[in-house]
């Protein structure tokens, strides 16, 4: 396995935000709460300046879009997408369903995606990378997703259906495939992406997402082997609010089970 210049900052940068909020991590911090009712501690703030100290002191030319600080650079070919602690409200009642996630973009595809989940696996942690036609990795071992073929056999993960569940249609459709299913979850934030793309389960459905939740995800993803767009289909990017993830032979009927 082979790193480029991009990923091995990428990586340092996880490294360095992930050393911050494990030092923090069951802590005293503060948290506010933004107008969304969704909460913001100052680690947040602290690990998105710490990403951001450390990509941009190797490609100071690059754009940046980061959850707690917003854009810069907008004019730049290379934009990073940062999220530092996706799942704040895991981090915030003490429970290590939450991850750094760092992702890059180029002219408007994402080549790259670090996703890191600094206190799970009893504080050891967990982080998966990959770069465009270079394969998904954890600890040194290619990723790949399962080879389930038949919605009977598959084990489903849902994240956030708020808006899912505020479309009659769609959400009885959703019930429907439910019976049809070997198994549904709900492992939520990184957990059934990471587990997607280890074979473990086989399809992730989530209606609200930002796409600095995704980002990274998305490149982990499909270099395991999955299909990875929004719940119509519609490639992922900026605007992205939905996701269907899935092994491929499961996408299109999963797609048109829920939506169509």
């Amino acid at each position: 396995m082979t790193t480029s210049p991009f990923l091995d900052a990428a990586l340092a940068a996880a490294d360095a935000a992930s050393d911050l909020i494990r030092r923090a991590y069951r802590g005293n911090f503060s948290v506010e709460y933004k107008a969304d009712a969704s909460p913001v501690t100052e680690v947040d703030v602290a690990a998105e300046k710490t990403i951001k100290g450390v990509l941009q002191s190797r490609f100071p030319d690059h754009g940046f879009f980061g959850e707690e600080t917003g854009r810069s650079n907008n004019d730049s070919d290379y934009l990073w997408l940062v999220d530092p602690i996706d799942g704040t409200k895991s981090f915030v009642r003490g429970y290590p369903m939450f991850s750094v996630q760092i992702a890059l973009m180029h002219k408007g595809e994402l080549i790259l995606g670090v996703s890191s989940a600094p206190c799970w696996n009893d504080g050891r942690g967990e982080t998966l990378h990959a770069e465009k036609g270079q394969g998904a990795w954890l600890d040194g071992q290619r990723l790949a997703v399962s080879s389930t073929s038949a919605i009977e056999k598959a084990t489903l993960s849902t994240g956030n259906l708020a808006s899912l569940a505020r479309q009659p249609e769609a959400w009885s459709r959703l019930g429907a495939l439910i019976p049809r299913l070997h198994r549904i979850r709900g492992y939520g934030d990184f957990l059934h992406y990471h587990l997607l793309a280890s074979g473990r389960i086989d399809a992730v459905v989530e209606s609200d997402v930002n796409i600095l939740d995704i980002a990274a995800l998305t490149v982990i993803l499909r270099e395991a082997g999955a299909m990875f767009t929004d719940l119509r289909g519609e490639p992922v990017g900026l605007a992205t609010t939905s996701v269907l993830a899935t092994v491929p032979a499961l996408h299109e009927g999963i797609k048109r089970a829920i939506i169509f």
